[in-house]
């Protein structure tokens, strides 16, 4: 006996990640110059004559050391900067689902007999045989 292997194709249809691109999220910061202007008060000793009036004793009032100290007053400027959140970036990504129709030729083995003069053939049904009314096989193989 003569055993003859029959195949057939079958159509898997799946899917599979590609990539196809990708987002690059970058931080970037801005320099802005700005330019200000302030004022600044500064005090200063200022040295004024003045004639001596009538009513003037003329005494010098000095500090117990001999001198005079009379203190002297500016502005500083203070500048200070702090940190601000302005706003917040949300990145997210979507999933969308498109249906592809698929189209393909599918093979399938067959297997035919033909019998020259008084051979019969008889085919034994296993589990992968045909049913016999789709492959009815005659005595001289034909379908």
């Amino acid at each position: 006996m003569t055993e003859v292997v029959r195949h057939e194709e079958e159509l898997a249809v799946g899917t599979r990640d590609v990539t196809v691109g990708s987002l690059t999220a970058r931080k970037v910061a801005d320099v802005e110059r700005v330019s200000e202007t302030a004022s600044l008060a500064r005090e200063h000793a200022e040295l004024e004559r003045v004639p001596a009036g009538e009513r003037d004793s003329g005494e010098i009032e000095t500090l117990p050391d001999g001198s005079v100290s009379i203190p002297l007053f500016e502005e500083q400027l203070v500048v200070t900067k702090r940190l601000v959140v302005r706003e917040r970036i949300v990145i997210s990504k979507r999933t969308t689902i498109d249906e592809q129709r698929v189209d393909a030729e599918l093979r399938r083995e067959r297997v035919e007999l033909e019998s020259h003069g008084d051979v019969e053939v008889e085919e034994a049904r296993g589990a992968g045989a045909p049913r016999a009314a789709d492959d009815a096989i005659d005595n001289n193989g034909r379908r």
